[in-house]
Parts: structure tokens; C-alpha cells; sequence
């Protein structure tokens, strides 16, 4: 499959590299440990679009590398923060990073590993020069500032046991959490390289929807995805407590009484949970068309960005770079893992 095949390649060109400018001497339980996340099977996307999107409007790809890289750094030291916000058990079918050396170790090598990708952007003034280097940065700053008041908005609807959301609260969360540092990022990054500009909003609604439909089915997945594939905790979503479109979903659509055992699961703290109460969730949300409504917000979130995407990219001549953007669209819905 065309669209596969070229994500492994850039992956394997990334990885690769990324793994090369980690130091190989330091102290323990640092920089040895910033490789674990890199070196299990992650998808590589946001690299990819990186790439793809530098090389679509005419730039040469190499000098996307360096950015490439540390967007990739940025994703690995993301992971790690969240699997421990989250208390998650699992990352890529291994054991997560603090669940196997601590949480101090794991913040520690999250922060490390923030630190390699900003050192690796500023290598970029050798590269790209001192504008375009800077514009990068700047980038980077903006997707930081999104994506960390995305998490802290999850994290908040979990603290404070909020339940009175709507489906456009979910989307804005989605744009901040995960388009802007999954698919705006990435592409706006590309576009800079190649081109040494970018118009205000370019590739915004596109990445948001894309995002958007992303985050969808990866929702869907931790609860009906097959372990193997996955690589993390199936049902962890509900575990967390998490206000997934799902879950949103259900709580609007749910019976009084329903809506009061729901509320209640949710002020428990994770510990507290028990498998029995986690099975009648799921069962809930499947007899109420939960699950199948997510799915159909997907797909429609999909369609949007198609059109988004092919606006976008009009005038641009065809190249397999182009083809490979446009069809990670049908990926991200389609995906098991």
C-alpha cells in the first residue's frame, strides 16, 4: 500500500536520525532512557507530514531533517508526560516509562527529551538561515502554548468532574490538544521550510479536522481496539475517567439514573475503579449508539478535511507528497492501531 510504504520510509529516516544525536555518555537513567519511546513501532506521522509537506511545495526535503526530528522529540517527551498524567500502564505494547523507573526518572527524560528537540531546532539557523530558523521556533512556541492549554482543559474536566459538555467543547479541546501539535504543527513547519513564509491561518482548518477525526478513532480504538495492534491498555480511556466524544455522548443521551451512576463513576479516582463498573460503561455506551456515533463524527470530520485538504493544495502540482498527505486523511479513520 502506497501510503504505508511511505511512512515507513520517512519513520526509518527519522528514527534514525533522531537516534544519532542522542549523547551517548551522561548521567544514569537519562539519555539511555530518551531512546525507549523512539525505538518501539510508532506510526511517525507528524515527521512525516514534516517531510511531505516541505517536499509537496517544492522544498528539498533534506532540510527538513532537523525539524523533522525534533518534532518527533516533541511527540516522545509528550507521551511520556501524559502516560504519567494519565497513570497509564502500557506505551507501544511495553511497559510505560514510569511504570518501569519512576515517575521522577520518567519527568526527568520527558524534560530531556524536550530539550534534545530544542536543541535540534536551533541548529536549524545553519540550515535555513536566521529568519526561517526563527519562524520555526516561533511555530513551536504557538503548537507548545496550544497543546499544553488543551491538556490542562482534559485534565480539568477530569479534576473537577465535569459532565455538562458538548460536542464543540470536545472539538475545541481537539484542536488544542491534539490538531495543533499532531497535523498543524507539522505541515506549517514544512510549508516554512520550503517556501520561507506562511500565510496567517494556512493549513489550520485542514490539521483541525484532521485532528479532530484522529482523536476520534483513536478513542474508539482504546476501547474497541485488539491489544496487539493498539500497543496500549484497551478501556484505559474509561478508566482515566476521560471525556471522550463517546463518553459525551452518552451522558446526553443516558437516563437520569444512568446519568447519576456515571457521575458518580466519574468523581472516583482511578484506583477506585473496578472492572465490573468499567464492563456495564462500555456496555452502556453501545446500547445507547455511543460507539457508532463517534464513528460517524469521524468519518464526517474526515470528509471535511479532504475538502480542506484538496483547497489547500489546489494549484500544487501532483507529487507522490502531495498524494501522500491527502490520503492520511482516509488513514487516520481507517487505522487499527
Amino acid at each position: 500500500m502506497f501510503f504505508e510504504h511511505a511512512l515507513g520510509e520517512y519513520r526509518e529516516i527519522t528514527t534514525q536520525a533522531l537516534l544519532d544525536l542522542i549523547p551517548k555518555k551522561g548521567p544514569p537513567y537519562l539519555y539511555d532512557l530518551v531512546s525507549v519511546y523512539p525505538c518501539r513501532a510508532g506510526k511517525g506521522l507528524r515527521a512525516a507530514l514534516c517531510f511531505a509537506a516541505c517536499s509537496a511545495l517544492g522544498g528539498n526535503p533534506r532540510q527538513a531533517l532537523n525539524s523533522a526530528v525534533a518534532i518527533e522529540l516533541f511527540h516522545n517527551a509528550f507521551l511520556v508526560h501524559d502516560d504519567v498524567q494519565d497513570d497509564s500502564d502500557r506505551r507501544r505494547g511495553a511497559p510505560t516509562l514510569h511504570a518501569e523507573h519512576g515517575v521522577p526518572i520518567a519527568v526527568n527524560v520527558g524534560n530531556a527529551t524536550n530539550l534534545l528537540a530544542l536543541r535540534t531546532l536551533m541548529e536549524n539557523r545553519g540550515i535555513l538561515g536566521p529568519r526561517v530558523s526563527w519562524q520555526v521556533v516561533a511555530e513551536t512556541e504557538r503548537m507548545m502554548r496550544h497543546s499544553l492549554e488543551g491538556q490542562a482543559v482534559e485534565l480539568a474536566w477530569i479534576r473537577d468532574n465535569v459532565c455538562r459538555l458538548d460536542v464543540k467543547d470536545y472539538l475545541h479541546m481537539c484542536l488544542k490538544k491534539t490538531s495543533w501539535y499532531s497535523f498543524i504543527y507539522p505541515l506549517r513547519v514544512g510549508a516554512l521550510i520550503a517556501r520561507g513564509h506562511l500565510e496567517k491561518n494556512q493549513f489550520c482548518r485542514f490539521g483541525w479536522y484532521l485532528g479532530a477525526a484522529f482523536q476520534i478513532q483513536d478513542d474508539i480504538l482504546n476501547l474497541t481496539g485488539e491489544y496487539q495492534k493498539y500497543g496500549k491498555e484497551i478501556g484505559g480511556d474509561l478508566w482515566e475517567g476521560k471525556r471522550t466524544l463517546m463518553l459525551i455522548h452518552l451522558l446526553r443521551s443516558c437516563s437520569p439514573q444512568e446519568r447519576r451512576r456515571i457521575k458518580d463513576f466519574l468523581a472516583q479516582p482511578r484506583p477506585e475503579h473496578v472492572p465490573a463498573e468499567i464492563a456495564w460503561l462500555y456496555r452502556l455506551m453501545v446500547r445507547r449508539g455511543s460507539i457508532n456515533y463517534a464513528r460517524r463524527a469521524a468519518r464526517q470530520l474526515a470528509g471535511a478535511a479532504l475538502l480542506e485538504g484538496l483547497a489547500a493544495f489546489r494549484g500544487i502540482p501532483d507529487s507522490e507528497d502531495k498524494r501522500f498527505i491527502l490520503e492520511m486523511v482516509l488513514y487516520v479513520v481507517e487505522r487499527d492501531r
